[in-house]
């Protein structure tokens, strides 16, 4: 009999940990769920607590204790909340951590996890924007693995995973483009919550659907490529590519392009983050090529996605400049959702922080921390005052 492999899973309720529920429950002689995480949502983390029989189950904002205790109340689940149990609850001994939290507010509970050295299947793409080389130091100092769960990532992690990086010419990532690749500049002056939420391919949560519209989620994915990826900066491109079938692209140096195809779902990288180096059955469509036809790419107009090219440069720059970036951008889109701002003023409000704030050297994870919360609050400020 083969023993199962223990599994936790960080922002549960959200798009990548629902689906993720949705792969463990497919094998569930596989897998073992030894913790689950949300912020807020006590009915989703309660629900997928007990489908998955997790040993615990951790609520993010301790207001909604109360709520969770009396929701799993008789199933012998181990309950906490707040900061510290999600950092306690990736300390506990599970061999692999879905580290789907969005945002910055899964930076502590994915270093804890690194520094168990276990398994880490990364969907919370701000881990490396905001602290990256001193993560990947972390991960080599506590033997930790990291395998990418974002689609691109995901992609080129496959391709790459057989051959020399140091014969690599090109990495590019692919982006479907979002709702408004196609609207002219002046159209997306009037864009609604509603339009901006409506992805055409992908099923995601709230800030990520802003972030795609945007394209600044590429643009975050640009910096955690470099980061996953030892090339340099200008050996990574962005395509845009409508259908999002080919989900990104390695060029070697004899011309060939190798890519990693498949329909748009995010069961099959979390099913690979879960079993690679193997590869578990995933019940998703599969893909018709006759039906497709034709694979259609374009260049990104940065001047209509200006996150693309603020991104480039807080990579470019480097230091906490890509801190301030995110933090920015995720102060920016919550005023979006909220109705506070337009949908241009979010990439105008990341760039008027970035130049107001600028860079400094990184030299702890103290200091991400630190600038985190300083850029937040600036970025408040910047809106109050506009």
């Amino acid at each position: 009999m083969t023993l199962k492999k223990s599994v936790s899973v960080f922002g549960v309720t959200g798009s990548i940990g629902a689906s993720t529920v949705d792969v463990l429950k497919f094998h569930a002689d596989k897998y073992a769920v030894e913790a689950v995480t949300a912020h807020r949502n006590v009915d989703a983390l309660a629900k997928a607590a007990i489908e998955l029989d997790a040993k615990c189950a951790v609520i993010g904002d301790p207001a909604f204790f109360g709520a969770l205790q009396d929701a799993l109340a008789g199933q012998g689940i181990e309950l906490a909340a707040g900061e510290d149990a999600l950092i306690e609850a990736a300390e506990r001994p599970s061999d692999i951590v879905i580290a789907a939290i969005v945002g910055a507010a899964g930076l502590k509970p994915t270093l804890a996890a690194i520094r168990r050295g276990a398994r880490i299947g990364l969907a919370n793409k701000e881990t490396l924007v905001c602290a990256g080389a001193l993560m990947t130091a972390e991960i080599t100092k506590h033997g930790a693995t990291l395998i990418p769960v974002d689609s691109e990532h995901s992609a080129i992690f496959q391709v790459l995973e057989d051959h020399e990086e140091s014969r690599v010419d090109r990495i590019l990532l692919t982006a479907s483009g979002g709702p408004f690749r196609a609207w002219p500049l002046d159209d997306m002056r009037s864009v609604t919550r509603a339009q901006a939420l409506a992805h055409p391919n992908w099923e995601m949560g709230a800030k990520i659907s802003i972030d795609s519209a945007t394209m600044m989620n590429k643009g975050l994915e640009l910096i955690e490529a470099w980061h996953l990826f030892p090339v340099a900066e200008e050996q990574i491109e962005i395509v845009v590519h409508p259908q999002s079938v080919v989900h990104s692209m390695v060029e070697y140096s004899d011309g060939s392009v190798l890519a990693q195809l498949g329909t748009p779902d995010m069961r099959t990288p979390i099913a690979y983050a879960l079993s690679w180096p193997d590869r578990i059955k995933v019940d998703t469509p599969r893909l018709d090529f006759a039906t497709i036809g034709s694979l259609k790419f374009e260049k990104p107009d940065t001047d209509r996605f200006p996150a693309l090219r603020l991104a480039r440069q807080a990579l470019q720059e480097g230091g906490t400049l890509p801190t301030v970036l995110n933090a920015a951008n995720e102060v920016a889109v919550e005023a979006f959702l909220k109705d506070r701002i337009g949908f241009l003023d979010i990439a105008v409000t990341v760039e008027k922080v970035m130049t107001r704030l600028g860079s400094e050297a990184l030299t702890s994870l103290d200091q991400v921390f630190e600038t985190d919360a300083m850029v937040r609050r600036e970025t408040m400020a910047c809106l109050a005052s506009a």
